[in-house]
């Protein structure tokens, strides 16, 4: 009989993939809001009010997912 084990994921690896996501996508969020006002200070007032919330509510996300049993297999067998 082979085992197989699957690893679960760690409170802090879901906080470092929210802020690297968030990264990335308050960069978008600057450039896109930059690209459409000209305006760099509304630019980035937007895209740091939008990092905070949004990597709050991403966290909160990957936390209820790592809850559920949906798509897993058993952790060793």
């Amino acid at each position: 009989m082979v085992e197989r084990c699957f690893l679960m994921e760690k409170n802090v690896r879901s906080l470092a993939k929210s802020v690297t996501w968030r990264v990335v996508a308050t960069l978008t969020t600057i450039l896109l809001v930059y690209l459409f006002t000209g305006n760099v200070v509304l630019s980035t007032s937007v895209g740091a009010l939008e990092f905070m919330v949004k990597a709050v509510i991403y966290y909160i996300h990957e936390r209820v997912w790592n809850m559920s049993n949906f798509g897993r297999e058993k952790s060793c067998t």
